[in-house]
């Protein structure tokens, strides 16, 4: 006996279900869009309604622009030497003068931008990363580890950063590699305890017990549902941190520990052009120190400007 099943019913659930992802799907569409015009109103107002934001973000832009597009709008080549145009002051052929092998001084800043952009945000990247990582878990789980990471913090910050910095590059070597990993580690017990806070605030919250009765396990909890609501203090955290990485980095390159000659790079450029100041040609540190200054300057003014826009408070 054949027995023939109606298998219109089980078409039209189909029908019925396609058509309701797609009516979701157009309706969640434009409340995506609506989502970011808001979040750029709000951004937008953030910069105008504060000069000092706009200025920084400005600022920003320009530096990243530098590091990006420097060999290519350098007037000449960083590393040429010319004794014939050696200790020549700024003019319109030298608009920042030359250094005492006759190499541009402007070009090398310029090409110096991408160098320290560079070792600042792979070091804040990795102390990002890891030190939120120890922060939460320590935050969420406590118990031994969170004693043992609190520790380790605690060790870390026992020294004078910079110090320490000093140490682990001169046992290491003096490359720019070492110089981001001494860099993320002096600025990892920053992230991981503002991590911690912020996870030992929340992990008793309503929305966290509602995901446990849901059926979340506790690393997805802590994954999906209060490591994101970490990250705001900390983008502003990453931000001051980026211009205290450049200023490391050059102070080690200053000391003699940070990246060789004749690698263009603001600190080294600071130092050598240190021994000139007293016989008259004060271009060759003054405009590596200013180029330093206002990357230190910027970084901690978009501190600010990040501050503002994550705030909950500033929305209208």
């Amino acid at each position: 006996m054949t027995v023939i099943i109606n298998s219109k019913p089980a078409i039209k659930e189909v029908v019925a279900d396609l058509e309701s992802r797609s009516a979701s799907e157009t309706t969640e569409s434009p409340r995506n869009v609506n989502n970011i015009k808001k979040q750029g109103s709000h951004i937008w107002y953030i910069l105008s309604s504060n000069s000092v934001s706009l200025i920084a973000f400005t600022l920003f832009i320009l530096l990243v622009l530098l590091a990006i597009l420097g060999p290519l709008i350098v007037p000449y080549n960083p590393l040429a030497t010319s004794a014939v145009d050696a200790l020549k002051s700024p003019s319109w052929s030298h608009w920042f003068g030359t250094d005492q092998l006759g190499r541009d001084v402007l070009s090398r800043v310029i090409i110096a931008t991408r160098l320290d952009l560079l070792i600042s945000v792979t070091a804040v990247a990795i102390s990002f990363v890891f030190g939120s990582l120890i922060g939460a878990v320590a935050g969420y789980f406590g118990g031994w580890f969170d004693k043992v990471s609190g520790r380790f913090i605690d060790t870390i910050m026992a020294f004078p950063l910079f110090v320490l910095a000093m140490g682990i590059v001169a046992a290491l070597g003096n490359t720019v590699e070492n110089i981001v990993y001494a860099t993320a580690i002096i600025n990892l017990p920053f992230y991981a305890r503002v991590a911690r806070a912020e996870v030992n605030i929340r992990r008793d919250a309503g929305f966290v017990h509602a995901a446990k009765l849901s059926g979340n396990s506790d690393f997805r909890v802590l994954a999906f549902h209060i490591y994101p609501n970490t990250l705001p203090p900390m983008m502003v955290q990453a931000s001051l941190n980026m211009g205290w990485a450049i200023l490391n980095a050059a102070g080690l390159s200053f000391i003699g520990l940070g990246v060789r000659p004749p690698t263009a790079e603001w600190g080294i450029m600071v130092a050598e052009g240190a021994n000139f100041i007293v016989s008259g040609e004060w271009w060759l540190a003054f405009f590596p120190g200013i180029a330093l200054m206002l990357a230190v300057f910027t970084f901690n003014l978009l501190g600010d400007c990040l501050r503002d826009i994550v705030d909950p408070r500033q929305r209208t």
